[in-house]
């Protein structure tokens, strides 16, 4: 899979999905420079070193983020939801209107870059 697969996937949303995770897409990719952007579990996302690291998808009320680990969100559980989101224990779900701070995701990314054993991020 490549860049016109997300493309693609990307075209068949509504508007406000398609900006918000168009911009999410960008941030990931700035955040995650050596991945490769790929179609995993039928979403958009980034695998490093061939181990998934962050996936992401438009649903018809929400976007969600997700970070392929049943530990990584959980974590964050307390801080999310006092930010605002809703979390299950594979991802965070939130709104073109209110997306996840560069910060919080950042350190999500962290967090799923050493649970993953890959090396961290140069940020």
């Amino acid at each position: 899979m490549s860049a016109a697969a997300v493309d693609s996937y990307l075209a068949t949303l509504p508007d406000a999905q398609r900006a918000c995770l168009a911009d999410l897409r960008q941030r990931l990719r700035a955040l995650l420079p050596d991945a490769d952007e790929v179609i995993s579990y039928a979403m958009p996302g980034f695998r490093l070193q061939g181990k998934m690291v962050a996936g992401y998808a438009g649903f018809a009320r929400h976007c969600g983020f997700y970070p392929h680990s049943g530990g990584v969100i959980p974590s964050f559980a307390a801080e999310l939801a006092a930010a605002g989101f809703r979390t299950s224990k594979s991802g965070v779900t939130f709104t073109p209107d209110h997306p996840l701070p560069d910060a919080l995701l950042g350190r999500i990314l962290d967090a799923r870059l050493a649970e993953a054993g890959l090396p961290p991020r140069s940020a």
